[in-house]
C-alpha cells in the first residue's frame, strides 16, 4: 500500500529547500545521525524519466531540467533525453555557479549562516520533549544534543535528513547538479548560475523560527518515518510523475510553511524567470540547459508555468513518456 501523500510536505522541505551547495556545505559540517536502515540489494534499473522541459522563441531554446540534488548510484546512466539536451546547449547554468560550489569557503559560510545571529541556542527554542526526543537520536551514535545547540532549527533538520538519505546510499555528490557540472567541465562547456550562493544561505536563514521549528518537529515525532518517505520522493522523481512529485513536494509545504515556501520557492522562481528570458529574447544566444530543484518547475508557482504566461512555447521533452503513451493508445 503506497503512503499517504499527506503529512509528508514538511519532511520533504528539507529535501526540496536543499540546494546542491547546500547539500555539499551540510555534508562537509557533518551529518547527524541516521535512523538505521537494513542493507538492501537492488537490480539494475531502467534511466530515471526526466523532468524536461523544451522553452523555445524565434531562433533558440532553454531546456529545462528537474534535479534531485542526492541520488544514487543506480539512478545512472540517465536518459538519452538529458544526454541530448546537454550536448545541444551551448551553456549550462545551475541554481549557483559550480565555483562557488566548489569554493573551499563555502562550508565556513554555511556554518556561519547556520548559527544563532542572536546569541540564543538551539535548547532555548525547542520545547522540552522536542529536545528530549532530539537527544534520543543524537544518543543512538553517542553524540550529544550539545553538539547541535549553536544551530538554528532549520540546520539541525537538513543535517538529520541527510544522515537519512546517507544511509539509504544517496549523496550529494552523486546528485544530478553535480553530475552535470562534471560533464560540462569534462568538455569545457561554458556554465553559470541564476543566483550566489550567499542568497541561498540567506534564504535558507531567513524562514521563520515558527515554521523551522514545525518542520524539525515532523522529522523528531516519527523519524522512524523518514526513510519512506525520502524514498517515495525519490520515487516520484524517477517515474517522472509530475503530479505526485508535486503532491509531495510543494503542496503540504505551501500550505503548512506558506512564510518559508514563499521564500524558498515563489520569490526565487520569479528572481530566476527574467534570466532565462533574457536567454531566449533578442538575438539568437545558442540553447542553454538549466538546472534546478525540481520543486521549482511544479504548479503554478513554477518556472514553467510562469514562462508559459509569456508566451513561449513550451513542450516536455520525454521520450519514455511518448512511448509509455503509445502503449496505451495501442492498447485500447
Amino acid at each position: 500500500m503506497s503512503r499517504s501523500f499527506k503529512k509528508i510536505g514538511l519532511t520533504a522541505l528539507a529535501i526540496a529547500a536543499l540546494s546542491s551547495a547546500a547539500a555539499v556545505a551540510v555534508t562537509q559540517q557533518g551529518a547527524a545521525p541516521a535512523v538505521a536502515q537494513a542493507a538492501t540489494v537492488t537490480a539494475a534499473k531502467a534511466p530515471p524519466v526526466p523532468l524536461l522541459w523544451k522553452v523555445s522563441d524565434r531562433d533558440n531554446a532553454v531546456y529545462l531540467l528537474g534535479s534531485f540534488h542526492l541520488l544514487k548510484a543506480d539512478d545512472y546512466p540517465l536518459s538519452n533525453d538529458i544526454d541530448t539536451a546537454l550536448a545541444a546547449a551551448d551553456k549550462v547554468v545551475f541554481e549557483v555557479p559550480p565555483e562557488q560550489v566548489t569554493d573551499p569557503a563555502t562550508g565556513e559560510k554555511f556554518r556561519v549562516a547556520a548559527g544563532f545571529a542572536d546569541g540564543r541556542t538551539l535548547s532555548q527554542v525547542l520545547p522540552a520533549d522536542m529536545r528530549e526526543k532530539l537527544s534520543r537520536i543524537m544518543a543512538m551514535s553517542g553524540a550529544s544534543i550539545d553538539q547541535l545547540d549553536s544551530y538554528e532549527p532549520w540546520f539541525v533538520n537538513l543535517s538529520l535528513m541527510l544522515g537519512v538519505s546517507q544511509s539509504l546510499g544517496f549523496s550529494p555528490d552523486k546528485g544530478l547538479d553535480q553530475y552535470l557540472m562534471q560533464q560540462a567541465a569534462a568538455v569545457n562547456k561554458p556554465t553559470g548560475g541564476l543566483e550566489t550562493m550567499e542568497l541561498q544561505f540567506q534564504v535558507l536563514d531567513s524562514a521563520p523560527m515558527t515554521e523551522q521549528i514545525s518542520s524539525l518537529r515532523e522529522f523528531l515525532d516519527r523519524p522512524q518515518d523518514m526513510p519512506g518517505m525520502l524514498t517515495d520522493l525519490h520515487q516520484a522523481w524517477r517515474d517522472g510523475n509530475v503530479a505526485r512529485l508535486d503532491e509531495l513536494s510543494r503542496k503540504e509545504m505551501q500550505e503548512k510553511t506558506p512564510q518559508t515556501y514563499r521564500q524558498i520557492n515563489i520569490e526565487r522562481n520569479d528572481a530566476w524567470v527574467p534570466k532565462i528570458r533574457g536567454m531566449l529574447d533578442g538575438v539568437k544566444k545558442g540553447d542553454t540547459l538549466v538546472v534546478v530543484g525540481a520543486l521549482h518547475l511544479l504548479g503554478q508557482d513554477g518556472v514553467v508555468e510562469k514562462l508559459r504566461g509569456h508566451g513561449y512555447t513550451i513542450e516536455r521533452v520525454c521520450t519514455a513518456c511518448n512511448a509509455a503513451n503509445d502503449g496505451a493508445s495501442q492498447a485500447k
